[in-house]
């Protein structure tokens, strides 16, 4: 991308963020943000911090310090029931499904309004059918639609977590480690649907450990190690850092 990162509006910003447990810092001091709009990779050494600022972002944990600002408000803590209105939706590196429940109600899940009972029964499958087939089709799972979410192979598990954030129309997708132990063809489906977030100008943060797909998908690069911000910057020159090559790449 020829415009520059800086230029951009940013979409995430973090002050000063940082979570201890006990001695250890698993955020230290970060101040960083993800400009709006584009694909940030986010990458480290395991341990580094990734999933851990991913957390801080959306609820799962607390900062000891700091801040987040998200569209211009910003907030110390952010709680996971206000993602919805902050047009923020994420998935998980072990996956969020509810596994008694069928494929096409975990959709519905994802896009109800209210609470688990009261959302399958507010919006049902007249209110949002179209939207669900449609999702269906998107993400293979159209033959699956009936079956148990423990029943779809690890794949296409991967498959219904990522359709569960999509179909939630969001703004910002925060995407934790999405290509992990999947067979080519899926990572091709994947990225498939990174891709269109992308030309559909969503803004996207990617955990991910796989440096060509980081290559491909990245407009920008942002680099942990040891809950501290090591680089950031459009990929071809961080990758080319000799911090990060010693300190992630192992060069």
């Amino acid at each position: 991308m020829s415009v520059s990162m800086s230029t951009l509006p940013r979409a995430i910003e973090t002050k000063g963020l940082t979570k201890t447990f006990g001695g250890l810092r698993a955020a230290d001091a970060l101040s960083i943000y993800f400009p709006s709009g584009v694909a940030t990779g986010l990458i480290g050494p395991n341990g580094s911090g990734k999933t851990t600022l991913m957390n801080l972002l959306t609820g799962t944990l607390e900062p000891t310090e700091g801040s987040i600002t998200i569209s211009g408000k910003t907030f110390e803590v952010i709680e996971p029931d206000m993602l919805r209105d902050l047009k923020i939706a994420r998935t998980f590196q072990d996956g969020r499904l509810v596994n008694q429940l069928s494929v096409e109600d975990n959709l519905l899940l994802a896009i109800a309004s209210v609470g688990t009972r009261a959302g399958l029964g507010e919006i049902g499958i007249a209110g949002y059918g179209a939207r669900v087939d449609a999702m269906l089709k998107k993400i293979h799972l159209e033959a699956h639609r009936g079956a148990n979410a423990e029943d779809l192979s690890y794949g296409q598990r991967k498959l219904l977590e990522l359709g569960r954030a999509i179909i939630q129309d969001a703004d910002i997708y925060l995407l934790d480690e999405p290509f992990t132990g999947l067979f080519p063809a899926v990572v091709e489906q994947v990225a498939e649907l990174l891709g269109e977030l992308k030309r559909a100008g969503k803004t996207l943060v990617i955990i991910e450990h796989n440096i060509g797909l980081i290559r491909r998908l990245a407009d920008n690069v942002i680099v942990l190690d040891h809950g501290q911000k090591l680089a950031a910057g459009v990929p071809e020159d961080v990758l080319k850092n000799k911090r990060v090559q010693e300190a992630y790449l192992g060069v």
